[in-house]
């Protein structure tokens, strides 16, 4: 049994990692800093707040994620990640659109 769990970590970490696998590391830490950017923004102001670089790093993980789930021709990933970044996107442009309107916010 432990040489069976052994065997099959070692395929997946170490046998099928190649440069895709450093890219979709690399995407899942981006989307991982957008909630440690959003708990530290919460934390100095002592209130649930999300930060503008919350959606700037929604969408640079999203964006690698999707790469990387299309090149794994993994649809849920790439249907998840097609709609996040529609929302992520959206939410940005109502943010500077709201700034253009009221440059004091």
């Amino acid at each position: 049994m432990i040489g069976e769990l052994l065997q099959w970590l070692h395929t997946v970490f170490v046998e099928r990692f190649d440069g895709w696998v450093v890219l979709g590391f690399v995407a899942q830490f981006m989307f991982m800093m957008r909630f440690v950017v959003q708990w530290i923004a919460s934390e100095r102001v002592g209130r649930s707040i999300v930060p503008v670089a919350f959606w700037f790093f929604s969408i640079g993980g999203g964006i690698l994620l999707l790469i990387y789930s299309i090149r794994q021709q993994d649809p849920v990933f790439i249907a998840g990640q097609s709609l996040g970044l529609t929302i992520y996107l959206r939410n940005l442009w109502l943010i500077f659109r709201e700034k253009r309107r009221d440059p004091a916010i």
